[in-house]
């Protein structure tokens, strides 16, 4: 996007909703314009490279008091308005069929005006493709060559650039510019017939010299290789009941999957764990949750974003204050229903995508406990730490995977296990904490969630101990 362009988006997305019937109380049009780059190395071969740039434009109406909505590829005006008439046409259908919801209303706001963007050091548009092929190629080839152990080894860096221009009738006006890469390495390991994958990588908000700020891509490479390599010679995990210590990255996988969506308004309307439990006690008087659009804490956060796609701000929202439950994540619609202020949680992934109730950087405020304090307290229990995959259902029952656990002992690290799972309910294991690190990180930024459509998130948190149930592949 050119910076000749964007005043004229501006202009014709006001011309546009200009045109609305009387009918519309509430009228909202977001262009986005994005670019995605993407490049993969399997084993010595390029895997992927490709380009996408894709743009277009969602118009999200409220009419007769119900939604309607509309997007089109095409950016001149006579489009944008016959897209605008669609959505009000699909309202009308709504409101008019049997037990259609015709009470829908938008909580009172500030609206933004004016330009956003992240810090950014070293513009990713400023990169030559090139560079970013070479970068992923010596990445893999170097996990490849780790040791004899490792059998396959796979790199990948991705970047989406957004830009978005947003105009409503109630009075927002602003432009978005937006940046995430992202870059990962995996290796899988053999060792005496057993297998072990590993993948170090990260994801955030800002630009190249950003992403290798805190490693080098050789460094992640080492380290995945390295990880597969030890985890392919260790056992898997008995299963129990026991103190658990979590890293920053499984903290903030426990934040989002079994806390952040249980508290998203939306859910909560539909009977979530969360629902009715405002103002009760949730966990232990020394956490405090907090999703924010900020980078708090730490910079780079991968689901940093300044306003919603609402015009609202993206506030810091505490959900946990000292262990009371104390707000949930809304849009405008469910804060007027619930009698509070939006708190900048609407987020459409593409132009195309309608606005939902989103997380963005959901994270466990820090303690005052060094790492080395709180293994040296745990008489018996494990070090839990790499993240992988996750479910939670809305009862905030969760089941977590996790690269390595390591057996502690009279306060001492021992044996290494793989394939470890961490399970239990999310209000009962957050009541368990009982020490908290006072090292922040956050560590889910290469991830998406799934929630209808994918999302650019992050989450993280101090090393805690809390108790659950690990286990793993038995046998």
């Amino acid at each position: 996007m050119s910076p000749s362009q964007e005043p004229e988006m501006l202009d014709r997305l006001r011309s546009a909703l200009s045109g609305r019937d009387s009918s519309v109380s509430y009228a909202e049009i977001r262009f986005q314009s994005r670019t995605v780059s993407e490049v993969a190395f399997v084993n010595g071969e390029l895997d992927r490279i490709r380009a996408v740039e894709s743009s277009g434009s969602g118009i999200r109406v409220l009419s007769g008091g119900s939604w309607g909505f509309a997007a089109t590829s095409d950016s001149a005006l006579s489009s944008l308005r016959k897209a605008l008439s669609d959505s009000v046409s699909l309202a009308r259908v709504i409101s008019e069929r049997p037990g259609g919801i015709r009470s829908r209303k938008l909580a009172e706001c500030k609206m933004e005006k004016g330009r956003f963007s992240p810090p950014v050091n070293g513009e990713l548009c400023s990169v030559d493709m090139e560079q970013k092929v070479a970068v992923t190629r010596q990445a893999e080839a170097a996990a490849k060559k780790h040791s004899k152990a490792i059998r396959t080894s796979s790199c990948t860096y991705r970047e989406i650039i957004d830009y978005k221009a947003i105009v409503n009738t109630d009075g927002a006006e602003l432009e978005i510019f937006d940046s995430k890469p992202e870059f990962n390495v995996s290796a899988v390991a053999k060792l005496n017939g057993e297998t072990a994958t590993a993948s170090e990588g990260l994801g955030i908000t800002g630009g190249w010299v950003d992403l290798f700020d805190k490693k080098s891509h050789l460094d992640y490479a080492y380290e995945a290789a390295e990880k597969a390599e030890k985890l392919a010679a260790a056992k898997y995990p008995p299963g129990e009941k026991t103190s658990i210590i979590l890293d920053p990255g499984m903290v903030g996988l426990l934040c989002h999957e079994a806390i952040g969506h249980t508290v998203e308004a939306d859910f909560v309307l539909s009977g979530s764990v969360a629902s009715k439990r405002l103002g009760q006690p949730v966990a232990s008087a020394g956490v405090t949750l907090v999703d924010s659009g900020s980078s708090d804490l730490a910079k780079n956060a991968g689901g940093s974003i300044a306003v919603d796609d609402e015009g609202v701000a993206a506030s810091r929202v505490p959900i946990i204050e000292k262990g009371e439950l104390v707000s949930y994540l809304h849009n405008r619609e469910t804060a007027q229903e619930f009698g509070v202020r939006p708190t900048g949680n609407a987020r459409a992934f593409g132009y195309s995508d309608e606005p939902l109730i989103r997380m963005r950087n959901t994270y466990i405020e820090p303690g005052n406990s060094d790492l080395d304090e709180i293994i040296k307290e745990t008489h018996h229990g494990y070090l839990v730490r790499g993240a992988r995959n996750g479910q939670a259902d809305a009862n905030g029952e969760f089941m977590f995977g996790a690269q390595e656990a390591y057996l502690i002992e009279a306060g001492e690290l021992k044996t290494l296990f793989k394939g470890a799972s961490i399970s239990g309910s999310a209000f009962e294991v957050l009541g368990s904490i009982d020490m908290l690190g006072s090292r922040f990180e956050y560590d889910m930024g290469a991830g998406y969630c799934g929630k209808y459509q994918p999302a650019k998130v992050d989450g993280g948190g101090p090393y805690l101990r809390c108790t659950a149930v690990i286990g793993g592949l038995q046998g």
